[in-house]
């Protein structure tokens, strides 16, 4: 066991990777690391890498530059999706020592001798065939709300999509450790929990190894609204033909489950959602945002969205745009498509010039501020809760109400990871939400 030793890490894309983060963080923990924070001296830097955009990748090199300026003799590790499809090219890169693929990276610490620096980087990665086991993990001691990981891989094939071949084939935690890893964060002390994975939606697939599946995504939020000592339980993205109306009737009436839901739309276009290979069309999503906002009128949702994408005509644009402009959603993700190896979509005529994704993907990000503002416009006046997050951010405290409105109040640090009814007053100058704390509020 490595001793006296410290250990910093960065964690670039989604919240599967920093739940992902979290768990590898705890072994180090285990086998006598001390952690400390990335822009802070230390041994060992390990870096959780995404491979969903090109710009992801490029932050790689930017991020070991910077762990190298606080010790330029430390032992830098390149882990995730990025590391699992290039591997030689992350490990070319100045400084890096060791590079883990998709089942490696949770075995980091046996990959770990002396910690003396490598000539070149050395690569320990499976074929993407062989990452067919489950490996739970949640983030814990980061935030206010931990990220626990349900399901991991995807037997979708999107044709721009890499992580099939960054993460392999939709597999799940069986739902007694799911429940086991809930009841343990929540002991912690941690107030909400968001459910993470590639396909959430597809959990129970692969749930004891094999192709079938055990339970549904149903029967898996049904049980975690019994486990004691949760205040709130989250849904991250998940599929529109995932999204089911047992699951949005029982959020509906979910002692836990918050009326929040983010699901990926990728286009407004039936020509485009069928060149990308995704299971829906334009209807469904139309159906799942109604059904939603019938039951739920306050409910957030939010919405992945894709530009620049392979024959996308100015005509199939201003299309999604007019879609999304007349949908009843709240905000939204805007990805600017880029050109990824080893996917269908890089075999597609229609190239768009990157100028015109560039002015796409702001006309968009414009759209969401627009739908946000809207959004939170709706909620002047309700009295809703708000669980308070940790960070002074110049002098004020900010959090999330149930239905995701952001708030931000003068810091107060006895506000810390504690839920409060407030009513919201007022959207501020820069678009959030002011409010007065309910004198019969009860503290949790």
């Amino acid at each position: 066991m490595i001793t006296d030793k410290k250990v910093a890490f960065y964690t670039l894309g989604c919240k599967l990777n920093f739940s992902e983060t979290s768990t590898i963080a705890r072994n180090f923990v285990n086998e006598g690391f001390d952690r400390v924070d990335f822009d802070q001296k230390a041994d060992v830097y390990v870096i959780n890498t995404c491979s969903v955009t090109d710009n992801a990748d490029k932050r790689f090199k930017t991020i070991v530059k910077s762990a190298l300026k606080q010790n330029e003799e430390a032992f830098i590790i390149g882990v995730g999706c990025y590391a699992q499809l290039k591997p030689e090219e992350l490990a070319n890169v100045d400084g890096v020592d060791l590079v883990l693929g998709a089942t490696e990276k949770f075995n980091v610490t046996s990959y770990i001798n002396d910690l003396t620096k490598n000539d070149v980087g050395q690569v320990h990665s499976c074929e993407i065939e062989d990452a067919d086991f489950y490996v739970g993990s949640y983030s814990i001691g980061d935030r206010t709300r931990a990220f626990l990981k349900v399901q991991d891989g995807c037997d979708y094939k999107c044709t721009y999509c890499t992580i099939p071949l960054a993460r392999g084939i939709s597999r799940s935690d069986t739902l007694e450790n799911v429940l086991h890893n809930a009841k343990e964060i929540s002991s912690k002390g941690i107030k909400e929990i968001v459910l993470t994975g590639v396909n959430i939606g597809d959990y129970g697939k692969g749930e004891f190894g094999n192709k079938k599946h055990e339970h549904t995504f149903y029967e898996l939020v049904k049980a975690l609204d019994d486990v004691e000592g949760i205040h709130r339980l989250r849904i991250s993205s998940i599929e529109p033909n995932l999204l089911k109306d047992e699951t949005i009737n029982f959020v509906a009436n979910s002692k836990t489950f918050v009326p929040h839901f983010h699901i990926p739309l990728q286009s407004g276009s039936d020509e485009l959602l069928k060149k990308m290979k995704r299971r829906y069309l334009r209807k469904t999503y139309t159906d799942r945002v109604a059904a939603i906002k019938n039951i739920m009128p306050n409910a957030c949702i939010g919405v992945d969205v894709i530009v620049g994408f392979p024959g996308e005509t100015d005509e199939l644009f201003l299309e999604t745009y007019t879609y999304l402009n007349d949908l009843d959603i709240s905000y939204l993700h805007v990805f600017t498509y880029s050109e990824r190896p080893n996917t269908e979509a890089v075999l597609l005529d229609g190239i768009v010039p990157k100028k015109v994704r560039a002015k796409r993907s702001k006309m968009l990000r414009g759209l969401s501020v627009k739908k946000r503002r809207a959004f939170y416009e709706t909620q002047l006046g309700n009295t809703l809760n708000v669980l308070f997050e940790s960070e002074n951010k110049e002098g004020y405290i900010y959090g999330f109400t149930e239905n995701y409105v952001k708030v931000k109040s003068p810091w107060n640090p006895e506000l810390v990871n504690t839920i409060h009814a407030i009513k919201l007053t007022k959207i501020d100058e820069d678009g959030i939400v002011r409010f007065d704390f309910v004198k019969e509020s009860v503290t949790l």
